[in-house]
């Protein structure tokens, strides 16, 4: 959907639990009036022809003063198509129409639903998703498909957060884009986690959510790809992420041009058919009149994007670091950054933060993302760590770094007495949390997360450390919530802390 930048930051956090509310209403809103039949090749998508890699209007029939934009949902079969029409943004008419194809033509468009737009169908065709307040507060409504028609639209959730573009996947996942209560103006892509009555929306995280709002939005049916739109002053983009083997998903690609127009053009809406060939969606610009629904062949596009180079990104950032007089070592964690084209291919680089070179008493090991050094006095440095993969594509990430050296008549702060594993902050914990340690000497340490069943899912140092209190980072992202374990070994000394990762 359309929206004018808007300079609110959206929280990324998982928002609270609310319950679903009836999922079914006996009112019957339509009744067709003849079986639909197969449609002929030459008749389907109302007998336009397809388009190739450019794309084409996809003529609508449309009421006077309004316009046929806001999402397209096409039946399975190809033998429904059901559109929303909207008089302006933000709109104060609403209406989702069909069209029918029944008696060896097709027939309409009917008046399915006044006050809704925005339709969806599920994967089998016998649920339909809606929503009301398209620009403003959007809020899902569901019909089911009768023996008669379609039922009348009831509120899908009990929630104070906007449920945008709601849908469900072959395997009955649902997505939308949302928000917190308290940041109505900006939204993620979400996915909506069910356990028994209760429910919550939770944000997919980076890298497809950033500062911007993600709003609409296409998950494919096997869950293998995901199509959403981008708002970015002066316009919005539609970007694609692909599904991973771990449950992630890819850095976003923008899809190339003509489909996303420079300027202040506005590409959303997007449906794909169930053959996967052909993305339709709406754009425009600053008038209504310039609004129209597009379709393009997709299909070879996905799978060129699916091998041109990913982008690598920060994926958890790092934290401010202290260090008080002495040696200081801090090694970066392998997750920081991440490469969907493998994060063995990264180069690592290190400077302050405008670009000068460290101070000479702070040196960088690119091959085991260290810093260390001696501090000659008190400072505060502005550190940048940059991400190179093969092809050049970088990603950076900025931290502080503030050592604390105490004067020479001052004594210095002892070495710990013996071994602690410290409990990790903050727990429970999503995704991030630091863990903390002390020895009392220079020696090998191996610090590892580990699962219930004592699995090791994480290796955080595997490294000699010098006498005193240290930090290390890990992420549970791509972990389902859940208890697990850090470990910490040194010597022939062992300590285990519980912590618990929530989602």
């Amino acid at each position: 959907m359309r929206r004018y930048p808007i300079d609110i930051t959206l929280r990324r956090t998982t928002m609270r639990p609310f319950r679903l509310l009836s999922l079914f209403a006996f009112l019957v809103f339509h009744s067709p009036d003849a079986p639909a039949q197969p449609v002929p090749a030459d008749s389907l998508y109302l007998g336009q022809t397809p388009p190739g890699t450019a794309p084409a209007v996809f003529r609508l029939p449309f009421t006077g003063g309004l316009r046929p934009v806001e999402r397209i949902a096409i039946s399975s079969d190809g033998t429904e198509i059901y559109f929303g029409e909207l008089n302006t943004y933000p709109p104060n008419i609403q209406k989702v129409r069909f069209l029918r194809y029944a008696e060896g033509r097709w027939q309409g468009p009917s008046l399915l639903f006044d006050g809704f737009a925005a339709p969806r169908l599920s994967a089998d065709d016998s649920v339909m998703y809606v929503q009301s307040n398209i620009n403003d507060f959007s809020t899902t409504y569901i019909s089911h498909r009768t023996a008669q028609g379609w039922s009348a639209p009831v509120r899908l959730f009990d929630t104070d957060q906007q449920t945008h573009y709601f849908q469900t996947t072959g395997a009955g996942n649902g997505y939308l884009s949302s928000n917190p209560p308290s940041s109505p103006a900006k939204r993620d892509i979400c996915r909506l986690i069910v356990s028994g009555t209760d429910s919550l929306i939770s944000t997919l995280g980076a890298p497809i959510n950033t500062p911007a709002d993600e709003n609409d939005l296409f998950v494919a049916g096997d869950e293998s790809y995901l199509l959403f739109s981008r708002n970015l002053s002066p316009g919005g983009d539609i970007y694609l992420s692909f599904r991973t083997t771990d449950g992630r998903w890819t850095n976003p690609k923008r899809l190339p041009s003509p489909i996303n127009k420079s300027g202040a053009s506005w590409e959303y809406g997007q449906f794909v058919t169930k053959d996967g060939q052909y993305l339709f969606y709406t754009s425009g610009g600053t008038t209504m009149s310039s609004y129209n629904t597009y379709w393009v062949r997709i299909d070879g596009i996905i799978d060129s994007l699916r091998h041109t180079n990913f982008v690598p990104y920060v994926r958890t950032a790092v934290p401010a670091l202290t260090t008080g007089g002495g040696s200081f070592t801090y090694t970066v964690p392998e997750s920081t950054f991440t490469d969907d084209d493998g994060n063995g291919t990264l180069a690592y680089s290190a400077s302050l933060n405008g670009g000068e070179p460290l101070p000479a008493w702070l040196s960088f090991d690119p091959a085991f993302r260290r810093f260390s050094g001696t501090p000659p006095q008190s400072v505060t440095l502005n550190l940048q760590l940059t991400a190179t993969d093969p092809a050049g594509a970088k990603a950076a990430c900025t931290f502080t770094l503030t050592a604390v050296v105490t004067g020479a008549n001052e004594r210095r702060r002892p070495a710990p007495e013996r071994m602690q594993l410290h409990q990790n902050h903050p727990n429970p914990f999503n995704p991030v949390t630091t863990i903390g340690f002390s020895i009392p000497e220079r020696s090998d340490v191996t610090l590892s997360v580990h699962d219930v069943l004592g699995r090791e899912l994480a290796a955080l140092l595997r490294e000699e450390r010098p006498a005193g209190t240290h930090t290390v980072q890990w992420s549970g992202e791509g972990n389902s919530g859940g208890i697990y374990f850090a470990r910490l070994r040194s010597g022939a000394h062992t300590q285990v802390i519980r912590m618990a990762l929530v989602k």
